[in-house]
């Protein structure tokens, strides 16, 4: 029976990838977290606290546990706040994966690991695997030091690039599409950018990847994204027509309207071609992961 721990299962991808493989008979999984307790601590899973930043936290349970798999789904994702919070992001985006790395030496646990579209600089979109980094701000530059690290500690390890992560989960951070429905939601007008282009990706798409990626044995990197390139803005149209809301609410700006304390990549996403034969994976259009972005919210509602 493969053993998984997966980092960071509080959060909106380590929530889908714990529900995804509650399923599976064959896995016995190890959800950890940084927060005291589980979101789903009524449904009986395996949970720790687990602070990834203390070395001797993460041998100590890598080691009692002995993991084949480790899913990384932990990381200071506010590209802002990362900006202005140097020492703590390296901690967590940095050091947490090098203690991983550690942890895993003894095993030979193979590691799966999120990265982002903000190791590039965003004037060559959309990239693919072979495109080099050039990340211009801190939160980029961190996740391109985690990618180093795996790709020189000699474990197994998969990197998984995405963007612009969406979807549904108990008690996580706003994402850019729940930022949008809820702000529709109680009338108020909102300023997206139409300048910065992507191919947002629907949470289950990238759990589903990084399974998909232990299970059919693959390493290396792979861009992740969903299956369409559209700017923020349209997005933002796009979520105000799934569900139903005033689009007259969305003001069209770009970027430089609204001095942000990191710069963004603006021509970013991804080309998926190798996750999708490689993986077997099918991604989502906007339109069918904000479809299934409305049934979850409206399920969370009737519970």
């Amino acid at each position: 029976m493969n053993r998984i721990l997966i980092c960071g299962a509080n959060g909106l991808l380590g929530q889908r990838l714990s529900l995804l493989l509650s399923t599976q008979t064959d896995y016995e999984v190890l959800n950890t977290s940084i927060e005291r307790s589980f979101v789903f601590d009524n449904m009986l899973f395996d949970y720790n606290q687990l602070d990834l930043t203390n070395r001797s936290d993460v041998k100590s349970l890598v080691s009692s546990f002995q993991p084949d798999v480790i899913f990384n789904a932990a990381a200071a994702t506010n590209v802002d706040w990362c900006e202005s919070h140097r020492e703590e992001t390296w901690k967590i985006n940095v050091t947490a994966v090098e203690n991983l790395i550690d942890g895993a030496r003894k095993t030979r646990a193979k590691i799966i690991h999120i990265s982002s579209d903000y190791v590039f600089d965003g004037k060559n979109g959309p990239y693919d695997e072979e495109a080099k980094p050039y990340p211009i701000g801190y939160y980029g530059k961190s996740k391109l030091a985690s990618e180093n690290a795996l790709r020189s500690s000699e474990l197994p390890y998969v990197i998984l690039r995405t963007n612009v992560l969406y979807g549904s989960g108990i008690g996580i951070k706003e994402n850019f599409a729940l930022w949008v429905v809820n702000s529709l939601k109680s009338g108020k007008q909102i300023n997206v950018v139409d300048d910065q282009i992507g191919n947002p990706t629907y949470a289950g798409d990238l759990a589903l990847a990084m399974i998909k990626s232990f299970e059919l044995k693959r390493s290396g990197i792979f861009h992740v994204g969903g299956g369409e390139q559209l700017s923020r803005y349209d997005f933002a149209l796009k979520a105000a027509e799934i569900f139903g809301l005033d689009p007259s609410l969305i003001k069209r700006i770009k970027t430089s309207d609204l001095k942000q304390a990191s710069p963004r990549p603006m021509l970013s996403g991804f080309i998926t071609l190798k996750a999708e034969t490689q993986l077997g994976m099918h991604f989502l259009t906007v339109s069918e992961g904000l479809k299934l972005l409305k049934h979850e919210l409206q399920h969370i509602s009737k519970n």
